[in-house]
């Protein structure tokens, strides 16, 4: 019978049990008929004195339940006996276990909710972003004009409602100062888009939702819990923004993450706003919910076809835009995707390191258990019984490991956030039922993969060779498989450490980059706003004007100015720029980045002027200076100063001069090289505006000293986001960051795993090999010789898994391509750097049980033989 069927308890088939109650039937009847009854009188007897056929198959099968419930507690019994007597043993494995399965659950709890969960809205798949773009001319963003918003509510046949929002900081200034809140102001349809209702209070009416309406705001659950302490009767008090008071209708329920989560304010902006009618007015995110049974695909081509409708309606407006209809869930993750599954692809070579490593002390020790297994045997043991026993000490093993694991995995979380707090949905990174099951699934491949091997191999030998022979007397230990799997740790260990190498120096070079700039002593800082303000932009000019001269004749102050965007953070505002004078067709078009900045901009980033002057700050016509790489793409040896360019995209009436060129600035990220940049002159502070401060001291000394100077002439507004421009990059970075470190550890991690395993498997190969080396040192071999031949054998594994891990990583470079900057995936030095690291730990791990190996007194292992 093949071992397998042995495993369970056999259990007799229905047709099984009829023919044995028949044949039990029978011999009563031949019973009845010997003591004289007529042959129909000792049937009938034999049927009622052995009772009803499927009451005795019932109690069969209870027997066979009874029986494979004992032996599964049989075994559990066995393997916590076994646990309890090889502590050491044990612990190893589920310590092992318990890293790799905790970090992979880690690692697949972040992808399971950001990647794998829907959003947290009902029928999350139903919901869209929904973009205008011109297809034929650069634009930096996809932002929709609410006039152009209704109309398609109107005209589309697919959606059953768009909505839209933007957002702004605002100062909220009925507690003793000023706070800054994000408030997010959301189009008619808002809670139809988003199916959510309020878990206190009400939606809005349609009168708030109408032009000259009454105020109204909704607050966030947190908002609600921090500022107000959770009070339920919290409906009909007033918020103060910006001076104005809003009365508070009702309060969202917290299982509402609302896409920009920081947002703890709504309010109603309605449809037929004033400034919201030119169709050149773009400023809403729209977000739709599709009907039921429509696809994505389906709703794109029904927005395209209203578009079109538009384009010819309004041609000087509309002619030119294209829709894009993405799932939300997709534009919300972003380019998160590859880093994640990166890390899960590396955390799971950790687990299948683990593993192999898991298998090789199994195997260890299932030689060691030679003789009890025999005596197993030899008392009539099945070989599927010895199986189900070993395999189950596995998964005990494997099931601890787990639970330790879980622990390691809700810690986490706090990594993640800590480490790369700008992934989206990190918030929603928390072990549950999901994760649980994932870690439980993890054991039962882990018992599979690690003890299934060991078991086969364990109970193949034949009794009397089994007993017939002793570990000791063994001359020759070859063990291939055990050095097969060392081999594959080392390979496996070997990829890792390449992608490791690769990104740490990757994130080498990134410190090394020159920004064009001096970051150093740079302070940056917010102010709320709102942009109602920009209605008035005289008023807002002097409103500027009068914070950056505050600033500049502050103690301790050397410079200060004003950008949107921090400069060497990435922010795209890419556009296609006209030059008045005119351009050859055969010259390409002139497509540059544009950041808007005051003219102290350059003197307080120490960016060099290479010809010209700073732009000027005037009220006619602004004025522009140009990078060198603008210059040389466009101009090359031509003179750029004084020609004129004109945005087609930002809107403005007329063109702005170029007054000079400045050197170059990594204003798109410090890993992205200078492109083409324009620096507009626009001395007026928006919402979204950094103000930049060059301090003689340590940034942060100046907080609190900037802060109570501009509440001094600005007591309504809340000064907040006080960071050194250093963290900022950190900021920047902390995806990157977060690969790194991860990687890192999980390389330096599988390291010392393949290197356990290596000592391990030497350490058994020496054991076993004993006699023999005992007989060699007799014959007059020298010490030295048996320490080269153990410590060769394991060099020459590492060496073989090296040049396996080699090719693996650069099958697999493909997946680092896009994410290294200033190294390539075949760094020599990097890899190289990684195969001495591998051969100088590895050589260590030998040389342990070479020595040991080289310290056998013959005599004395002849004694013991």
């Amino acid at each position: 019978m093949p071992w397998w069927k042995s495993i369970v308890p056999k259990r007799a088939s229905d047709a099984q049990m009829n023919s044995e109650l028949r044949f039990h039937i029978d011999e009563l009847t031949d019973e009845n008929i010997a003591a004289g009854m007529p042959p129909d009188e000792a049937r009938r007897r034999a049927i009622l004195e052995f009772g009803g056929h499927e009451q005795l198959k019932e109690e069969l099968r209870e027997v066979y339940r009874v029986r494979f419930f004992d032996a599964s507690v049989a075994n559990l019994k066995s393997a916590f006996r076994f646990i309890r007597k090889s502590p050491t043993f044990s612990i190893t494995v589920i310590l092992t276990l318990a890293l790799a399965i905790g970090a992979n659950s880690a690692v697949f709890s972040a992808i399971d909710a950001i990647l794998l969960k829907p959003l947290p809205f009902p029928d999350a798949d139903q919901l869209m972003r929904v973009d205008q773009y011109n297809p034929k001319a650069k634009s930096p963003f996809h932002l929709v004009a609410p006039v152009r918003l209704e109309d398609w509510n109107r005209l589309n046949s697919t959606f059953q409602a768009l909505t839209g929002y933007y957002t702004e900081d605002v100062s909220e200034s009925t507690g003793p100062l000023p706070e800054r809140v994000t408030r997010a102001w959301v189009s008619p349809r808002f809670f139809q888009v988003w199916a959510v209702v309020p878990s206190l209070g009400r939606e809005f009416t349609s009168d708030e939702e109408t032009l000259h309406g009454p105020a109204a705001v909704l607050i966030s659950d947190r908002f609600w819990r921090r500022r107000f302490n959770a009070d339920p009767h919290i409906l009909g008090k007033n918020l103060r923004l910006d001076g104005h008071l809003n009365p508070i209708v009702g309060v969202m329920p917290p299982s509402f993450l609302f896409p920009h989560r920081e947002a703890d304010l709504w309010c109603p902006i309605p449809a037929g706003l004033s400034y919201g009618q030119p169709r050149e007015n773009n400023w809403f995110v729209v977000i739709g919910r599709l009907k039921p049974g429509v696809t994505a695909p389906q709703a794109r081509a029904d927005l395209t076809t209203v578009q079109a409708q538009l384009g010819h309606q309004f041609p000087k407006t509309d002619a030119e835009l294209s829709v894009g209809v993405e799932p939300l869930k997709e534009t919300t993750i972003a380019d998160s995707r590859r880093s994640l599954w990166l890390l899960f692809g590396s955390v799971s070579l950790l687990l299948l390191i683990a593993c192999t490593n898991i298998v090789a002390l199994l195997l260890s020790r299932s030689a060691q258990r030679q003789h009890e297994i025999s005596v197993r045997f030899s008392l009539g043991a099945p070989r599927g019984a010895l199986i189900a026993q070993l395999l189950t000490e596995t998964f005990l093993l494997a099931i601890i490991g787990s639970g330790l694991g879980l622990f390691l995995a809700a810690a986490a979380s706090d990594i993640f956030r800590s480490l790369a707090a700008q992934l989206p949905r990190v918030e929603e990174i928390h072990l549950d039922a999901r994760i649980v099951l994932y870690s439980l699934a993890c054991s039962v491949v882990v018992t599979l993969l690690c003890g299934l091997v060991p078991a086969l191999r364990g109970t193949r030998r034949s009794l009397s060779a089994t007993l017939a022979q002793s570990s000791r007397s063994q001359v020759s230990g070859r063990n291939p498989l055990q050095w097969l799997l060392v081999g594959v740790q080392v390979a496996l260990a070997v990829t890792l450490l390449a992608g490791a190498g690769l990104l740490l120096r990757s994130f080498q070079q990134l410190g090394r980059v020159s920004p064009g700039f001096d970051a150093t002593h740079i302070l940056t800082f917010q102010l709320s706003m709102n942009w109602g303000e920009t209605g008035d932009m005289k008023k807002l000019r002097h409103f500027t004007d009068r914070i950056l001269e505050t600033l500049r004749a502050t103690h301790g102050v050397e410079a200060a100015a004003i950008s949107v965007g921090v400069p060497g953070v990435p922010f795209r505002y890419e556009t296609e720029l006209k030059l008045i004078e005119g351009r050859t067709d055969t010259e390409p078009k002139i497509v540059a980045e544009n950041r808007f900045v005051s003219g102290s901009y350059f003197v307080t980033m120490r960016i060099p002027m290479l010809a010209g002057q700073l732009c000027r700050e005037t009220d006619g016509p602004p004025t522009l200076v140009v990078n060198r790489t603008f210059a040389d793409n466009y101009f090359h040896s031509a003179p750029v100063i004084g020609h004129h360019v004109q945005s087609l995209n930002l809107g403005y009436s007329g063109p702005a001069e170029i007054v000079g060129i400045s050197g170059d600035a990594r204003e798109t990220g410090l890993d992205h090289l200078p492109v083409p940049t324009v620096y507009w002159c626009a001395p007026i502070a928006e919402p979204g505006t950094f103000f930049l401060v060059r301090t003689r001291n340590a940034p942060m000394t100046m907080a609190e000293t900037i802060r109570r100077k501009i509440q001094e002439i600005e007591p309504q507004r809340s000064v907040y986001d006080f960071a050194p421009l250093d963290q900022h990059f950190s900021d920047a970075l902390s995806e990157n960051r977060l690969r790194t470190i991860l990687l890192t550890f999980f390389a330096a991690t599988a390291l010392s795993l393949a290197c356990i395993g290596l000592y391990g498997t030497l350490s058994y190969s020496v054991n076993i090999r004993r006699r023999e080396v005992g007989l060699r040192l007799a014959l007059g071999a020298l010490r030295s010789q048996i320490v080269k031949q153990f410590l060769w054998q394991g060099l020459v594994v590492c060496i073989l898994g090296c040049l396996a891990g080699f090719t693996l990583a650069a099958s697999s470079s493909r997946v680092l391509a896009g994410l290294l900057y200033g190294v390539s995936t075949s760094d020599v030095p990097t890899l190289s750097a990684v195969a001495l690291i591998v051969l100088f730990v590895a050589g260590v791990a030998s040389l342990v049980p070479a020595i040991r190996a080289a310290g056998v007194e013959p005599m004395q292992v002849l004694r013991e033989e």
